[in-house]
């Protein structure tokens, strides 16, 4: 076989040489290692019949059909490895203790609490914490990961647990999977009425993956059918053995409900941490550790929740988290309160950053602004080459299906906003891993935190691709943006629901029934207290009109605060009315809901029937 020749010039023959780029590499990245003209790989890729620019990001497979061309053998370096080397070239160790073994002190052991969704993982954090979690999640389900730590007295010595909440349902899988990740021990949840369930086995090979000791929480002990020796048994299958059948698992009977056995929990899990671990750290180096969530706050920006695990992080410090970068303006520990430095396995609220880190990016210290600067731009370009190296046809769900018959597309294009990096990192998870046979393949183009903007909208033009909002929503001219130009967005506000319809819509079986026809929207100017209504809303309506009776959801800074609100008062003046127009002003009752404030849009909506198409 020749070497290839354009032009009269031949090209360098890789016999098999191995070569490695990085994901969204361009030609001229290839053309360098290769030590070639990038003009002749342009040529190259039009005789296979691919139009590609020398500068422009390519995918996976054009660079490995380039690479079989040419006779190389391509290797594409994982985003892991490239960080590693990033962090190499500035002399950064991530991930190691500086300094010998008189330097370490021992540290609090970290725990993800796991199980079967509806098992009381939540309630359980609950009565650990003694608060109330599960009022504000969304059908009941945990949303997002936090990390909160709590004391507890063993053999008469007060011993400290951080506690990480990774969600239930299983579209949470990949965060589950970082959770056990960046933990020390795992509380295997489960319920005693119930038994071992699939997301048990799952959560339980999570643990064993990450090589983690397991401690076994019998819950709902008080609940009619319970039966903790049916849940030893089986768990026994799996290689958990209980302490008392000669194993060297701890089971500890609980009802989160009625607070029982907790602290006997708590004790197990400090046992369990002696006996397995050697749980020592580092306090006087610089911090490093994980980001566990993220999202963007009203007022104070971007906020993020880090586990320190070595070093101390202190006020002033500056720090990378992922493609963020920032200098520590403040700190808060999971009760509100502001600290001046956290030292190995506590988790901390972190003020100061430029942007919203993903969730699971490791963090660290650097010593000058502008080393973190240059650390966070280049793993940013580097995510930004990979997503530019992605490309595909514009449709929205509803048509998918006669555009797959058609042979109009082969892959669906996504744009995914949250309100929090955990959620939105979860969802895309998911999403990629449906199973939708072979005609059609999934691509998230970008996800972000935060509402859905117009450069979402021109991304989603540009790509053809469908924007789905998870509990936010679009900001200022977005909306407008996007009906003008077609571009489909979907908006959820429980995870699986997004799952079930594009899976429906992959797999040609979406009938919408109805559909939301937004009404009009009102800008809160005043807010009125009434002893009988409570509060009322002093509003101007900025478009269309408010009706009376009609469903509304409350916005706070692009982001939904309140669904299935009802309008169940509307007045002009002393006048109680039916509707107001756009321009006019008036108040608003929204029944029992108060908590409105200033700047807030209240956003009316009914559900219409949609003819079937």
């Amino acid at each position: 076989m020749q070497a290839p020749s354009v032009g009269g010039v031949m090209l360098p023959r890789g016999n098999g040489q191995a070569v490695r780029l990085s994901r969204g590499a361009s030609l001229t990245d290839f053309a360098e290692k290769i030590n070639a003209n990038p003009a002749s790989l342009v040529a190259v890729m039009m005789n296979l019949g691919e139009m590609v620019t020398a500068t422009q990001s390519v995918s996976d497979e054009t660079l490995k059909l380039l690479a079989e061309e040419m006779n190389y053998v391509l290797e594409i370096v994982s985003p892991e490895e490239e960080d590693r080397e990033l962090l190499e070239s500035f002399d950064i160790e991530f991930g190691e203790d500086e300094g010998g073994e008189e330097a370490l002190v021992s540290r609090p052991p970290v725990v993800t609490v796991m199980g079967h969704v509806d098992h009381g993982k939540t309630r359980l954090l609950d009565a650990i914490r003694k608060t109330n979690v599960v009022a504000g999640e969304a059908g009941g389900i945990t949303q997002h990961i936090g990390a909160y730590q709590v004391s507890s007295e063993v053999n008469g010595e007060d011993r400290r647990i951080t506690f990480i909440d990774t969600p239930g349902h299983e579209a949470f899988t990949a965060m589950r999977a970082r959770g056990a990740k960046s933990t020390d021990i795992a509380i295997l949840v489960v319920a005693a009425n119930d038994g071992v369930m699939p997301q048990t086995i799952e959560a339980l090979n999570h643990a064993k993956a990450a090589e983690v000791p397991i401690v076994v929480a019998v819950n709902k002990i008080d609940v009619e059918g319970a039966d903790p020796t049916k849940v030893r048994g089986q768990l026994t299958e799996f290689g958990l053995v209980a302490e008392e059948y000669g194993g060297d698992t701890m089971f500890v009977d609980i009802s989160a409900k009625q607070g029982l056995n907790i602290e006997a929990l708590l004790e197990a899990v400090v046992l369990t941490a002696d006996a397995s671990l050697d749980l020592r750290a580092n306090p006087e180096q610089d911090a490093q550790g994980i980001a566990i969530e993220s999202h963007l706050d009203r007022g104070r920006g971007a906020v993020s929740t880090v586990l320190v695990q070595r070093g101390t992080l202190r006020i002033g410090d500056t720090m990378v988290v992922g493609d963020a970068y920032g200098r520590v303006r403040a700190m808060l520990d999971d009760n509100g309160n502001n600290v001046q430095e956290a030292g190995p396995s506590t988790p901390v609220l972190v003020l100061g950053l430029t942007n919203v880190p993903g969730a699971g990016d490791n963090f660290l210290v650097v010593d000058e602004d502008r080393t973190a600067r240059q650390i966070a731009e280049k793993r940013a370009a580097r995510e930004r080459n990979a997503n530019f190296a992605r490309k595909g046809v514009r449709f929205s769900l509803e048509n998918l299906d006669e555009a797959l018959k058609a042979g109009l597309v082969q892959e669906l294009n996504l744009i995914i906003k949250g309100d929090a990096s955990g959620s939105v990192e979860a969802l895309e998870s998911s999403l990629l891993q449906l199973d939708v046979g072979e005609e059609v393949d999934i691509r998230v183009l970008h996800r972000g935190v935060g509402a859905v903007t117009e450069s979402d909208i021109n991304l989603a033009t540009g790509s053809d691709a469908i924007v789905i909002g998870f509990n936010v929503r679009a900001a200022g001219r977005a909306e407008q943006m996007a009906e003008r130009e077609g571009v489909d967005v979907r908006y959820y506000s429980v995870i699986y629901q997004a799952i079930e319809e594009i899976e429906a819509a992959l797999k040609g079986m979406l009938k919408p029934e109805y559909e939301e026809v937004e009404l009009g929207t009102a800008e809160i100017r005043e807010i009125f207290r009434s002893s009988k209504l409570g509060n009322i809303a002093g509003v101007l309506v900025r478009s269309g009109e408010v009706k009376r009776n009609t469903k509304a959801r409350l916005l706070r800074d692009g982001k939904v605060i309140a669904e299935n609100l009802n309008i169940s008062g509307l007045r002009r003046f002393k006048d109680d009315v039916t509707e107001i127009r756009e321009g006019f002003e008036g108040g608003i009752n929204l029944g029992n809901f108060n908590d409105i404030k200033i700047d807030d849009v209240i956003a009316t909506y009914e559900m219409r029937e949609k003819p079937r198409g």
